[in-house]
């Protein structure tokens, strides 16, 4: 009869606990925890551009965790630009999870038109933007960028995530997108962007792989030239429109995508002075801008911030406030994930100079 008596809640509750420890002992350990899809599409997409960057090169050598992308990244965009603004590296980036700081820390500001103060400090920005001198860069020239950058990371043990010191790069980007450019970085091997990259394919098991090249993909937001970025739109409600469009494939947060497409575009292109401004008015119609009353870029430099939330992140465009100008970018956790507190700095970016060049390796007079 005692076989087969009712076992109490204490017996249940024992017996519970050595299946689960007995089940724990023959489960594999937890994966590390997954990127983000935009995230983790643009990370494998510049480790394979990367990795085969030069002809005949079939295995990538280990390469600093996250060179300064729009990353995104500071930016996402598609080589060229994707090169500049997130790069390969062997870390993995702090993970897109549910913040558990106070309420409503985390949370998307979507669905909420853009701050008044948001809306005047993109207004003189546009202004001061309208004004400025215009890119230099003939059709056969380059577009020279220099910046500071820092980029978190996280390796596969997980762990908070940690923000090395900033570091200079400079890029060059063939104006008209029919060159290769040139990215180069303090310790590294400079890096070719735009050129054909080597692939090898399989024709079926076993057989001998067939050299071929990636194909080019045509110029757009994503993937921008310095004379695809002088045709845009400079009406901005236009000129949103065809940013939504062409990033529509890129995620699931439509504001985010242009929020996050255009300040790549501010920092890592030359636009004309009326295609700047109408960037920059395209964005006060996205909801969600608000503003910061005070933020640092990777130069130190101190300035107004117009933001916004999504994801958890809040991104950061960073202001000169006596000009307008565009100094850089900073994205911070907005509550507490397993990549650390609120208020972690997940990377930081500065515009140091912008110029027109006439080939790779060149840098502008001072």
């Amino acid at each position: 009869m005692n076989a087969h008596a009712p076992r109490t809640p204490h017996q249940r509750d024992h017996s519970d606990e050595v299946l689960r420890a007995e089940l724990a002992d023959l489960l594999p350990p937890p994966p590390v925890p997954e990127l983000a899809p935009d995230r983790d599409r643009d990370l494998r997409h510049t480790v394979m551009r990367t990795a085969l960057a030069s002809e005949g090169r079939a295995v990538a050598r280990p390469s600093r965790a996250r060179r300064g992308r729009a990353g995104l990244r500071l930016g996402w965009i598609a080589a060229p630009v994707a090169a500049c603004a997130v790069v390969a590296g062997v870390a993995v980036f702090a993970p897109r999870d549910t913040p558990s700081g106070s309420p409503g820390t985390g949370r998307s500001s979507a669905g909420q038109p853009a701050s008044p103060g948001a809306v005047q400090v993109l207004s003189r920005a546009a202004l001061a933007a309208a004004v400025a001198p215009a890119p230099d860069a003939g059709p056969e020239g380059y577009v020279y960028v220099k910046s500071l950058v820092a980029h978190a990371g996280r390796d596969a043990s997980g762990g908070s995530a940690t923000l090395p010191p900033a570091h200079q790069r400079e890029v060059w980007l063939s104006a008209d997108g029919s060159r290769p450019g040139l990215l180069r970085e303090p310790g590294s091997a400079d890096t070719p962007l735009g050129a054909p990259l080597p692939v090898y394919e399989l024709d079926h098991r076993g057989a001998t792989p067939r050299k071929s090249t990636l194909g080019a993909e045509p110029p757009s937001v994503m993937n921008p030239t310095h004379a695809y970025v002088a045709t845009l739109p400079t009406d901005p409600e236009a000129l949103l429109r065809l940013i939504r469009a062409e990033t529509r494939r890129a995620g699931s947060d439509p504001d985010q995508r242009a929020f996050t497409v255009i300040g790549t575009l501010l920092a890592e292109t030359w636009a004309p002075p009326k295609v700047t401004a109408a960037l920059y008015e395209a964005a006060a119609r996205i909801p969600g801008v608000t503003v910061l009353p005070s933020a640092k870029d990777a130069a130190g430099r101190e300035g107004v911030a117009v933001t916004r939330t999504a994801h958890g992140e809040q991104t950061q465009w960073i202001f000169d406030r006596t000009t307008s100008a565009f100094l850089g970018e900073r994205t911070v956790l907005t509550g507490t994930t397993s990549a650390g507190r609120a208020g972690t700095v997940l990377g930081v970016s500065a515009v140091l100079a912008k110029a027109g060049v006439g080939a790779p390796g060149d840098v502008p007079r001072a």
